[in-house]
């Protein structure tokens, strides 16, 4: 049968979503480019905030409604089945716990046929290297959908790695829900599994994905380490969450903004250059003006490439749901807004900076009509007037900028 995995939120889930794919070409399906085509549609859910709950509610029912087959996997398969059961009461779920009983759910319902063909990945590929986390967040919903720490063995992980190599591969998304905990639970760490995936020759990439300040100040001295090595992407991603001590004591994230400001000091004091992602959630409960101003301030001081803002959404189950001194949906959008505008400037500033160097760079993904966007050493998206294939590795002029770019030509390309 003919089938479209649908991903959605985040690099972890399309990464899951991609071995999902790969379970069904192995029973024989086929995949096609788009939802309209499939007979059985895998609709990957996230649930991490209200309204990408209601989005998926509502392409369950155009789902629904297009007669498809639909197989709902994901966050929100395991935390909230009973809504997916109303909308859909003969569609199959799986949850993320179950992904080891994903084939022979589908051969049963949906039989197999011969496979002969190998899995194509493309040009950039995920690679999940762990389930669940160490954290406890009073606002998280996503820990009840994937439970604690539950590293992948370093052999089934570097075979994975090899395959994407060996497929043609140019990078590869390092992703868990906190990569920085990976081994605490099977006695080995992330630099000691980078290692072992640099050992593999060849002109490519690795992303280190999304870690916690508390879990990378672990292991932040041999994390550098790794960075040495041209191949892994001079790039973190490290959620604040909130530049109030107060707020952030409420989310239960086990750190203070001195700690998480200190370990990105170390980290520029290493590689001026790095490139630093954080997070931060805006209308937690209680949060007070002055907490907001903290986090406004926060953003000035910390000078990060990019900041993701996102207003604080009630999620059931989770403690912060029930806390006292919710804050009402319109201050919540107007701090984000302001937080928004601060960080377009902050981010505008750095990027102006850039201008006139050069980089060598990967084509990673198609840009607007005429343009695509390639990444430096310090996964900075660069766009560039060109049609270069997806995966060739070009030198870079900055010759523009704006708040969420960098522009660029080419000097040249192999």
């Amino acid at each position: 049968m003919r089938y479209f995995v649908e991903s959605y939120g985040c690099t972890m889930n399309f990464g899951e979503g991609e071995q999902l794919s790969k379970k069904m070409e192995s029973l024989g399906h086929t995949r096609v480019d788009s939802p309209d085509e499939a007979d059985i549609v895998i609709l990957n859910t996230c649930t991490v905030v209200d309204t990408t709950e209601k989005k998926m509610i509502h392409r369950m029912g155009e789902l629904k409604q297009e007669g498809k087959e639909i197989i709902v996997t994901g966050c929100m398969a395991k935390v909230q089945p009973k809504r997916i059961s109303i909308r859909l009461p003969e569609s199959m779920i799986i949850p993320p716990d179950q992904y080891d009983l994903f084939s022979g759910k589908v051969e049963s319902a949906f039989g197999c046929a011969p496979c002969t063909e190998t899995y194509e990945f493309g040009a950039s590929a995920i690679l999940p290297i762990a389930q669940g986390c160490l954290g406890n967040c009073s606002y998280c919903i996503t820990r009840f959908a994937r439970g604690v720490l539950k590293s992948y063995q370093e052999d089934e992980l570097l075979n994975e790695f090899k395959s994407m190599l060996d497929s043609g591969v140019k990078e590869i998304l390092v992703t868990a829900q906190d990569t920085a905990c990976y081994g605490r639970d099977i006695d080995t760490d992330l630099p000691t599994l980078l290692r072992r995936f640099l050992e593999f020759e060849g002109e490519y990439r690795i992303r280190i994905g999304m870690m916690n300040p508390n879990n990378l100040d672990r292991i932040l001295d041999d994390l550098m380490d790794v960075m040495e090595d041209e191949r892994v992407y001079r790039f973190l991603h490290i959620p604040v969450q909130s530049g109030s001590n107060s707020v952030l004591e409420k989310m239960r994230r086990h750190y203070t903004v001195d700690r998480f400001m200190g370990i990105v000091n170390r980290l520029r004091e290493r590689y001026p250059d790095i490139s630093i992602a954080t997070d931060l959630i805006t209308g937690f409960p209680g949060e007070t003006e002055r907490d907001h101003e903290k986090s406004i301030k926060l953003i000035k001081d910390l000078h990060a490439d990019t900041v993701n803002i996102t207003r604080f959404s009630v999620r059931p189950g989770t403690d912060a749901a029930t806390m006292k001194n919710q804050i009402h949906g319109n201050i919540s959008k107007e701090r984000s807004t302001e937080l928004t505008e601060t960080k377009m400037s902050v981010e505008g500033d750095i990027n102006s900076t850039l201008i006139g160097q050069r980089y060598r760079a990967l084509v990673t993904e198609n840009g607007r009509p005429g343009t695509m966007i390639a990444r430096n050493r310090n996964y900075r998206p660069i766009g560039i007037e060109t049609d270069i294939p997806i995966g060739t590795f070009i030198d870079v002029e900055i010759t523009g900028s704006a708040p969420t770019h960098l522009v660029g030509r080419i000097a040249n390309h192999q």
